[in-house]
């Protein structure tokens, strides 16, 4: 038996996330002024997708256990449409844009932050609120997928799917650079127009990487765990 009900954990981490959210819109930065405002920022998107998903999740319990004894097909039709939507996110959004997002953003942190960090933003941004958008997403999102089966679609169109979405926020960071004459990331600043092509071709392989990541892991997860229960009976 679990240490602590998985509805309660999803009820405490959809909290985080709109505590999250609602310090960082606090926020007085010259950024969020500019054309584009937070949802520039493929952080502050990637915290509006946890917290929709989380959210669709806490509804689905609520529902669960309204309906629990109930035998309204309506009812049960409507929990179905809501767990379809909810392993798609998790499938499509909430892991692979949650892991991109910390493994980007860590990996050119440790190389140089002001590639996607600058210090000044060190004066904005307390430090529990940057690991609340850059680290804690991870975690959150795999003690998801541990607790809850997700079914996935097939593989071509989850793919094709996450590449959609990899593709549109390229296509939206290039209108606000063309829109304003600022790239949202100063590493965009530092590289010439071929290796910027070079760079959003390969980080929409590794988006694309972190889904199929993601598919192996739930399986892994649950395969293991009926094997577990398999073996115990």
């Amino acid at each position: 038996m679990a240490l602590i009900p998985s509805q309660v954990l999803r009820v405490a981490i959809l909290l985080s996330y709109f505590s999250i959210l609602c310090h960082y819109k606090a926020l007085d930065m010259p950024a969020h002024q500019t054309y584009g405002g937070s949802w520039k920022f493929l952080t502050f998107i990637d915290l509006v997708i946890q917290a929709v998903f989380f959210g669709v999740c806490v509804l689905i319990d609520v529902s669960s256990l309204l309906t629990k004894g109930g035998d309204s097909r309506e009812q049960e039709r409507q929990l179905r449409k809501l767990i379809g939507l909810r392993d798609w996110m998790m499938a499509v959004l909430a892991f692979p844009v949650g892991a991109f997002v910390v493994f980007t953003f860590w990996s050119l942190y440790l190389y140089d932050r002001d590639l996607v960090y600058p210090r000044l933003l060190d004066n904005f941004i307390p430090q529990w609120l940057n690991h609340g958008m850059h680290t804690t997403v991870l975690p959150f999102i795999i003690i998801e997928m541990r607790t809850t089966h997700h079914r996935y679609p097939s593989r071509t169109w989850g793919v094709a799917a996450v590449c959609c979405f990899g593709v549109g926020y390229i296509l939206w960071t290039c209108w606000v650079h063309q829109v304003t004459g600022v790239w949202v990331y100063p590493v965009l600043e530092r590289i010439t127009p071929l290796a910027r092509v070079v760079f959003f071709s390969a980080m929409t392989v590794v988006i694309c990487v972190f889904y199929v990541l993601g598919e192996i892991l739930n399986s892994y997860i649950w395969d293991h765990t009926h094997t577990e229960k398999v073996k115990g009976e």
